[in-house]
């Protein structure tokens, strides 16, 4: 932003769509977001409410392998994500949902893989760190946790936020598998 600050400081500034993606607020864990529909408000129990969902889109950080939570340095942020993917993958409310999986940053850790192992993260990883290999061992890593195989499907894909195409490229994927679970609701795919 410091390149735009001029154009930024002008009393009659309007962000751009770049401006706006680049635009972040700093998360620790999980960040809940509340959403009102038709005056209705679920404050237990509320899982249930999820059970006939066709989608879930479930966003990960890949550059953050390396990294601990804010709140508890004892735990890796890529294992608090896998835990909650495992949770949600196979939570006995979505067993027919497919998941979307957002594998994000891609661009932040392809610079940060050359210099930072995936060893940190996985001590077990004995491939090369390279972005091709070690992006790939991670969506194995979370497409793996799936435990029903046979009827869950997992859609990954590698995004970067900043980048309106490839957002574009997997909006376009994502409208596909809400058509295509559609279609076989109806069974006629």
């Amino acid at each position: 932003y410091l390149n735009d600050l001029e154009r930024i400081a002008k009393a009659d500034y309007i962000p751009t769509q770049q401006d706006v993606l680049r635009t972040r607020v700093k998360t620790t864990g999980i960040v809940e977001t509340h959403f009102t529909f038709k005056d209705l408000h679920f404050k237990k129990k509320w899982i249930h409410c999820f059970e006939g969902v066709t989608a879930i889109i479930f966003c990960v950080a890949m550059s953050a392998y390396d990294l601990v939570l804010a709140e508890d340095e004892e735990m890796n942020r890529m294992h608090e994500s896998m835990k909650l993917f495992d949770s949600i993958c196979n939570n006995k409310w979505f067993t027919e949902t497919s998941i979307i999986l957002f594998l994000n940053k891609k661009d932040l850790f392809e610079d940060k893989i050359t210099h930072s192992p995936l060893t940190i993260c996985f001590p077990e990883y004995s491939g090369p760190n390279t972005f091709e290999e070690a992006q790939a061992y991670i969506q194995t890593k979370f497409e793996d946790l799936n435990k029903k195989k046979d009827t869950k499907e997992i859609y990954s894909h590698f995004t970067q936020a900043t980048d309106t195409k490839n957002v574009q490229f997997v909006f376009d994927a994502v409208t596909d598998v809400i058509i295509k679970n559609n279609l076989k609701d109806c069974g006629l795919f």
